[in-house]
C-alpha cells in the first residue's frame, strides 16, 4: 500500500482552497454578490435581483453536492452539518441575531472580507470584533452561556439530520436514490425561482449565482475528496486534512475568523496550523483586492460618526455570537449547509432573512426625520 504524504497533500488542499476563494473573492467584488444586500434591495428598492443570485447559487450548490455524493466523490454523511443533534433553538436565535448583525455591520462574514479587500477600514474592525466574539462563543464565557441555555433545546434523531436520511425509512426508498431525487428537485426549484423572470437573465446575475454555487461545490470536493485520507499513517484512522472540525467542510466565514486570529496570535506555537477556513479568509481578501485595484475602485473608507462606529461594533458582536450559535453564517449555513439538505440549514435561511429585515427596520427608524425637531 502506498504511503500517503500527509504534508504534501495538506499543502495541495490549502492551495486549492486559496485558489477557489481568490476566484470567489474576485467574483463577489465584481458582481456585488451579497446576502445582506439581497434583503436590503427588496426592502428599500423592491429589487429581487440579488436575492435571486443567492437562490441560484443555492440551487447550483445543492445539485453539485448531490451529484458528487451520488457518484461517490464525497460522502454526504461526513459533512459538518449532518449530525443527528438538531439544535433548533440555537439555530433560530443564532440566525436571527446574525441577520440583524450583518445589517448593522454593513455586510455578512463574506462581504466583510470583500470590503477589506476594497480598502474598507470599518470592515477590519468588524473582522477583529467578530473573530473575538466568535472565539468567546466557541470556547470562552459566551460558549458556556450558549451551551447551558440555547443548546439544551434540541432534538436527537436516530439518523443524520439531512432530509434524505430522515425520509429514507418512512418512504421506503434507499438513501442514495432519495438524496439524488430530493437534491435535483429542490436544487431545480431554487434555480427555477431565480430564472423565472427574464429580467434576471443578465450576464452578471447568471455569472454571480453560478460561480458562487460552483465555488461551494469545489471546496466540498477539495475537503471531502482531495483532502480525505482513509487511513492516516500516524493514527491509522480516516482524516479530513487541515479542517478545524475534523470533518468534511466547505466555506463558512464566522469560526474561520476566530481561527485566523488564533493562528496569527499563536503563530510560534507549532500546533497551530493553517486550515481550510484560514486559507479561505486570505483568498477572499486577496481576490477582492485584486479586482479592486485592477478596476481602480480601491479606496480607504472609515467610520462616519459615533453611531456608525457603534452599529458596526454591535453588529460584529451579534454576527460572532449568532454565527457560532447557528453553526454558520449566510455562506456557511445559507450555502454550504443547505447544499447538504440539512434541516438545520433549511431553518437558518429564513432566520437570516428575518434578522436582516429587523435590522433594516431599525436603521430606517433611526434615519427617519423627527417631526418634533
Amino acid at each position: 500500500m502506498d504511503v500517503v504524504d500527509i504534508s504534501s497533500l495538506s499543502k495541495s488542499v490549502l492551495w486549492a482552497t486559496f485558489a477557489i476563494t481568490f476566484f470567489l473573492g474576485a467574483v463577489m467584488q465584481k458582481t456585488g454578490f451579497c446576502s445582506m444586500g439581497a434583503v436590503s434591495d427588496i426592502f428599500i428598492m423592491s429589487s429581487w435581483g440579488r436575492l435571486k443570485q443567492w437562490f441560484l447559487a443555492i440551487g447550483v450548490a445543492i445539485i453539485g453536492f448531490t451529484l458528487m455524493s451520488y457518484v461517490g466523490l464525497i460522502d454526504p454523511l461526513k459533512s459538518f452539518y449532518t449530525g443527528n443533534k438538531f439544535l433548533w433553538l440555537s439555530t433560530i436565535v443564532g440566525s436571527v441575531l446574525f441577520g440583524l448583525g450583518m445589517v448593522l455591520a454593513s455586510g455578512c462574514g463574506s462581504k466583510t472580507l470583500i470590503r477589506i479587500g476594497g480598502g474598507n477600514l470599518k470592515s477590519v474592525v468588524v473582522f477583529m470584533v467578530l473573530g473575538l466574539t466568535a472565539y468567546m462563543t466557541m470556547r470562552g464565557f459566551l460558549g458556556v452561556v450558549r451551551i447551558n441555555t440555547l443548546d439544551t433545546f434540541f432534538i436527537a434523531f436516530n439518523t443524520p439530520q439531512d432530509l434524505p436520511s430522515l425520509l429514507s425509512a418512512p418512504l421506503g426508498i434507499a438513501r442514495p436514490q432519495l438524496h439524488l431525487a430530493l437534491g435535483l428537485i429542490i436544487g431545480a426549484a431554487f434555480i427555477a425561482y431565480a430564472l423565472a423572470s427574464k429580467a434576471f437573465w443578465t450576464a452578471e446575475n447568471l455569472f454571480a449565482g453560478i460561480a458562487v454555487g460552483l465555488a461551494i461545490c469545489a471546496v466540498w470536493w477539495v475537503s471531502g475528496n482531495l483532502g480525505y485520507v482513509a487511513e492516516d499513517p500516524n493514527t491509522l484512522e480516516e482524516v479530513f486534512l487541515v479542517t478545524n472540525s475534523g470533518r468534511m467542510e466547505s466555506l463558512s466565514f464566522v469560526a474561520p475568523y476566530a481561527y485566523s486570529l488564533d493562528w496569527l496570535m499563536m503563530y510560534s506555537d507549532t500546533s497551530k496550523v493553517v486550515t481550510v477556513g484560514i486559507a479561505a479568509v486570505v483568498g477572499m481578501i486577496l481576490g477582492s483586492a485584486a479586482v479592486s485595484i485592477a478596476t481602480k475602485s480601491f479606496r480607504w473608507e472609515s467610520f462616519r460618526n459615533t453611531e456608525d462606529t457603534a452599529n458596526h461594533l454591535v453588529g460584529a458582536a451579534l454576527m460572532g455570537f449568532g454565527g457560532v450559535t447557528a453553526l454558520g453564517c449566510t455562506v456557511g449555513q445559507g450555502l454550504s449547509g443547505i447544499s447538504t439538505l440539512a434541516i438545520g440549514s433549511l431553518l437558518a435561511l429564513p432566520g437570516f432573512i428575518f434578522g436582516a429585515y429587523l435590522g433594516l427596520r431599525y436603521l430606517q427608524k433611526r434615519l427617519a426625520p423627527n417631526p418634533c425637531s
